[in-house]
């Protein structure tokens, strides 16, 4: 965030993040499934500009899926319940680990690309798809496990069931969607001269 590239490329991931929870567009239909894309702009910001770029695009999503429980943007059945149970602990529920997910992809991707920087992009887009959903479903039952609606949900089954049967094919399909993209629009980036990764151990010690 210290020069104007950076301020143009937080500025256009921005207004792509809020396009993809505004529109239907951020929601890819493949068959009976549909994928999400609100972490793609998150990871590639975490890759671009560092954790504090990943926190701020984070924030943005997490900020966006709390207004989807009360109808702006691609509404919630799920948020809108929520928000009637609890509308704090389901700011929290829908805020932290979008803003956690995104500040925990900088540091994942500046640590991987002293190894390889290729590596580092597809790393990167898979963790945001996979923390993204550990951590949204893991607030989900620590704040609302106790409530009759996640209990229906959870039908008597431990946590860990309840969350894989949850998610389902469908997180696989996100996390391989966001590793794919965000693999290939990162390595486009650097090939670009786009972003500088941090040296590797042997370059600095050469």
């Amino acid at each position: 965030m210290k020069n104007t590239r950076s301020l143009v490329t937080l500025g256009a991931l921005t207004a792509i993040e809020l396009i993809f929870l505004l529109t239907p567009i951020g929601t890819v239909p493949i068959g009976p499934l549909s994928i999400s894309l609100g972490m793609i702009p998150v990871a590639i910001a975490a890759i671009a500009l560092g954790p504090v770029g990943g926190l701020i695009l984070g924030s943005v999503f997490g900020i966006m899926s709390f207004l989807q429980c009360i109808g702006i943007g691609v509404p919630s059945g799920m948020g809108a319940i929520l928000f009637g149970i609890d509308p704090f602990l389901a700011f929290v529920q829908r805020f932290i680990p979008r803003a956690l997910d995104g500040l925990l992809c900088g540091f994942i991707f500046r640590g991987v690309a002293k190894l390889n920087k290729e590596t580092a992009c597809a790393v990167t887009g898979f963790c945001a798809a996979f923390l993204n959903t550990a951590f949204f479903m893991s607030a989900l039952v620590l704040l609302f496990g106790n409530t009759e609606y996640v209990q229906g949900l959870m039908d008597g089954r431990n946590v860990l069931a309840f969350i894989v049967a949850f998610v389902g094919v469908n997180a696989v399909v996100e996390m391989l969607a966001s590793t794919i993209l965000v693999g290939l629009v990162g390595i486009a980036l650097i090939h670009a001269h786009f972003i500088t990764v941090p040296a590797k151990p042997a370059e600095k010690a050469a």
